[in-house]
């Protein structure tokens, strides 16, 4: 008789696309859980009916149950509400410091990659001056000289986020202007700004989407770190490192107060990264 091989996925999986056998799992749990964070952070009445400021002090401390499915705070607030609302801060102010670090960013790194030498000696000293900090104290100095808030949060930790940035979009800048099929372009009679806008920024800014997504996570980890430390939006309003705060020294007694929220954060940015690496291998693949 002759041995019949089965696939390992199953009969089914064998008769599944070759598109759809190649989705990691990993990558499907990633994208559902920041569609939920999404869909929190744009239409959080969808998940709740519940005001996250609504204090009721004779349901304090209460632990998980069906009436409150992650309990109450110290005040009596539904702890899962303002999980739901603190998705709104929390990604906003990634979202936010990432496009502001990737806007500095790719204005400098353009103008250093295709500028003149002292405009590109310039740029990388100044990148080399912010690059010398570490991007949370950097964030810090910046906060304690604009003030505490959301917004400045988010500014400072976009423009402290920047030379990574400036200097990938430098390098890949510089690396295509010297590519054949651009000088193949020039040979046609094609200008520098047709060069520029044509053939070297669309192949140049090809590996942002890998730092943007993985950039996001971070940008997520540092502003709940800096809410936290109380630099961030201020109370009583709903943010995920405010809530971990404000749960800090009631953990053994209220610990659903301080888990559920540290919880949503992690799983946020562990759904960031594993789409970024994801990402990062489809974008390597296809170089030569």
């Amino acid at each position: 008789m002759t041995a019949v091989s089965i696939p390992s996925g199953g009969l089914f999986a064998a008769h599944l696309p070759r598109w759809i056998r190649g989705i990691r799992p990993t990558l499907v749990l990633s994208l559902l859980v920041l569609a939920v964070a999404a869909s929190a952070a744009i239409a959080p009445g969808l998940w709740t009916h519940t005001d996250p400021l609504h204090a009721d002090p004779l349901a304090a401390r209460q632990p998980p149950s069906l009436a409150h499915l992650a309990g109450t705070d110290i005040q009596g607030r539904d702890v899962l509400t303002r999980i739901v609302y603190g998705a709104r801060f929390s990604l906003l102010i990634g979202l936010g410091a990432t496009l502001v670090a990737l806007g500095l960013g790719a204005i400098l790194g353009i103008v250093a990659g295709v500028g003149p030498r002292w405009a590109d000696q310039l740029v990388t000293r100044l990148v080399d001056v912010v690059a010398a900090f570490p991007e949370v104290l950097l964030a810090l100095l910046m906060i304690a000289l604009s003030g505490r808030g959301a917004i400045n949060l988010a500014l400072a930790l976009g423009v402290a986020g920047l030379p990574k940035y400036a200097r990938t979009i430098r390098a890949t800048v510089q690396q295509t202007r010297c590519a054949g099929y651009v000088e193949q372009a020039t040979t046609f009679g094609a200008s520098r700004w047709q060069r520029l806008v044509r053939h070297v920024l669309p192949n140049a800014l090809g590996p942002l989407p890998v730092m943007v997504t993985i950039g996001f996570g971070g940008a997520i980890i540092s502003s709940s770190g800096l809410s936290f430390l109380g630099l961030g939006p201020q109370p009583p309003a709903a943010e995920w490192g405010l809530m971990l705060a404000e749960s800090r020294n009631y953990l053994r007694q209220t610990w659903w107060t301080g888990v559920f929220p540290g919880v949503a954060l992690t799983a946020v940015v562990m759904a960031a990264t594993v789409l970024g690496r994801h990402l990062q291998e489809r974008y390597e693949r296809r170089l030569p």
